[in-house]
């Protein structure tokens, strides 16, 4: 079975590595389906970060997203997480949904550095509170216990 091409795109490599690098503001990355192929293609970026990418996720489509996201249990302590998003909207085609959790570990290949991965058909899933909350769970320790949401 032919691939989905993400290793292969220096465009996807490259805007992955705008998204991780601190030092720029691209802070979101979306792949989705060139038409009529499994091939996987940047849909879109920005600097808007978590609100700004869940407007490019549309019920018909399906793809993949890359977030960095500030969080910290306290101001001294915000660092940069990442979350890796697959995102299947609930009127995605049903062969589309099956080839998605294969095309998964090629994407990974390419994006392979997150803190958090959500797979989802749902936009309250990608609700920037519960996705922090997702996020402080997965750093660790929290010794901020009795301030925290968790």
């Amino acid at each position: 079975m032919p691939g989905v091409g993400v290793a292969a795109a220096p465009e996807i490599s490259a805007t992955y590595e705008e998204v991780r690098n601190d030092k720029l503001d691209t802070n979101w990355l979306y792949l989705s389906y060139e038409d009529g192929t499994d091939k996987l293609q940047v849909a879109g970026k920005g600097k808007g970060g978590l609100t700004e990418f869940v407007t490019k996720l549309k019920d018909d489509q399906a793809g993949f997203g890359y977030v960095r996201v500030t969080v910290g249990n306290d101001q001294l302590s915000q660092r940069a997480k990442f979350v890796l998003v697959s995102w299947c909207g609930p009127n995605v085609k049903v062969m589309r949904k099956a080839k998605l959790s294969v095309h998964i570990a090629e994407v990974k290949q390419t994006l392979p550095v997150f803190a958090v991965e959500i797979q989802t058909s749902t936009l309250a899933d990608l609700k920037e509170d519960a996705v922090i909350t997702k996020l402080k769970k997965a750093m660790g320790a929290n010794y901020d216990r009795q301030n925290s949401e968790y």
